[in-house]
């Protein structure tokens, strides 16, 4: 088993939280295009 030094385990932290800072904006993006694209549809529907 390898035993990682504390400036290894400190550069995988942070690597970790910047790949779920990545997701979490992509997450939100997706989210935001979405509404958009619905919500210029909803306005436009006949009721």
């Amino acid at each position: 088993m390898i035993q990682l030094t504390e400036e290894q385990k400190k550069r995988r932290r942070s690597r970790s939280i910047a790949i779920a800072w990545a997701l979490v904006a992509m997450a939100v993006m997706f989210f935001v295009v979405t509404i958009v694209r619905l919500g210029a549809n909803v306005v436009n529907r006949p009721f």
